[in-house]
C-alpha cells in the first residue's frame, strides 16, 4: 500500500538536472516538429492540387498574415499572458551598505534628506526584493543555487531581521509627445536591522519584533539594502515579433507578385511562339 506514495515522493525528491538538451534543445525540437507537422500537412494537400511553387506561396502568406493578427493582439492586450514577453518591472538590489553616505551610488548618498518616505504598501513590494537577496537560499529539488545567487545574503529566515525606513528618490515619467524617451533611474534604500533574541519560553506567544540592542551578535549586520527599479521589457518581445510577421508577410505578397508576373510572361511568350504556326497552318488549308 505504501509502494505507490514511497515512489510518488521519491520522484517528487528527485533532483531535475538543467542542461543543454533539457529543456534547451528538446524544447526547440519539439515546437519544430509541431509546426512542420501543422504546416507541412496543409502544404501537402494544397500541393496535390496548385502545385509544389503555389502552394508554397499561399502556405506562407497564409501563415504570415496569421502572425501577423496574432502578434497585433500580443501587443494591443492589457497584459501579453500566454505570449512571449520579456522582464516585468522590479527591484533589483545594488548593494548593501553600512551608511548611505558609502554607497557607490551618488543619488543614494543623499537620499535621507532630499529622498521620500516611502507608503506602506510600496514598502511592502521593496519589502519582497530585500528578503530575496538577503536570506540564504537553499537548494531544493527543482533548483541549485551557486554563491552569486548569495551574493547578499545575511539571514536564514525573514523573522531574524526587519524593515525599519524605506525612502525612494529618483524616477520619471517621460512623454512621447515632449521627445521624452528616456526615464530617470528610480532607486529606493531600505533600513533593516536584526532583530533581539525571543525570551518567550516554548508555548508562549513570542516577543513583539523589535531592533537588537547595538553591540550585540544580531545587530552586527545592520545597514541599509540599496535598489534600483528595473522598467522591465514585457512587450518589447511581442513588438519585435509583430514587425517580423509584417515584413515576412509584405516578403510573400511581393513573391505571389512576382509568380504573377513569371505566369504572364511564360504565357505571352506561349502565344508568340503558337502564332506563326497558326499563321502557317491556316494558310497551308486555304492553298
Amino acid at each position: 500500500m505504501n509502494a505507490i506514495p514511497t515512489a510518488l515522493v521519491a520522484l517528487g525528491n528527485e533532483t531535475i538536472n538543467r542542461t543543454i538538451w533539457y529543456p534547451t534543445i528538446l524544447g526547440v525540437l519539439v515546437v519544430v516538429a509541431g509546426a512542420v507537422l501543422f504546416v507541412g500537412s496543409i502544404y501537402l494537400m494544397l500541393g496535390t492540387n496548385m502545385g509544389a511553387r503555389l502552394a508554397f506561396l499561399a502556405v506562407f502568406s497564409g501563415l504570415t498574415g496569421f502572425m501577423v493578427v496574432l502578434t497585433a493582439l500580443w501587443v494591443t492586450t492589457a497584459s501579453p499572458l500566454n505570449t512571449i514577453k520579456g522582464s516585468i518591472p522590479k527591484w533589483e538590489v545594488v548593494e548593501v551598505v553600512d551608511q548611505p553616505a558609502k554607497s557607490k551610488v551618488e543619488e543614494i548618498r543623499k537620499i535621507e534628506d532630499e529622498g521620500t518616505t516611502v507608503p506602506a504598501i510600496e514598502a511592502a513590494n521593496v519589502k519582497a526584493a530585500v528578503d530575496e537577496a538577503l536570506v540564504t537560499k537553499v537548494d531544493n529539488a527543482v533548483e541549485k543555487f551557486t554563491p552569486e545567487d548569495n551574493e547578499f545574503a545575511i539571514y536564514d529566515s525573514v523573522t531574524q531581521y526587519q524593515a525599519t525606513n524605506t525612502w525612494e528618490i529618483g524616477g520619471s515619467k517621460p512623454s512621447f509627445l515632449d521627445f521624452q524617451f528616456t526615464h530617470t533611474p528610480k532607486y529606493s534604500v531600505v533600513e533593516f536591522c536584526g532583530n533581539a533574541p525571543n525570551t518567550q519560553p516554548f508555548g508562549v506567544a513570542p516577543d513583539v519584533p523589535k531592533c537588537a540592542a547595538p553591540g550585540t551578535p544580531e545587530a552586527k549586520d545592520n545597514g541599509y539594502v540599496v535598489l534600483e527599479y528595473n522598467l522591465g521589457d514585457v512587450r518589447q518581445p511581442p513588438i519585435v515579433a509583430f514587425f517580423s510577421s509584417v515584413i515576412l508577410f509584405a516578403i510573400s505578397l511581393l513573391m505571389f507578385n512576382w509568380y504573377e508576373k513569371d505566369r504572364k510572361k511564360a504565357a505571352a511568350a506561349a502565344a508568340a511562339t503558337s502564332a506563326p504556326s497558326a499563321a502557317r497552318a491556316r494558310e497551308t488549308v486555304d492553298a
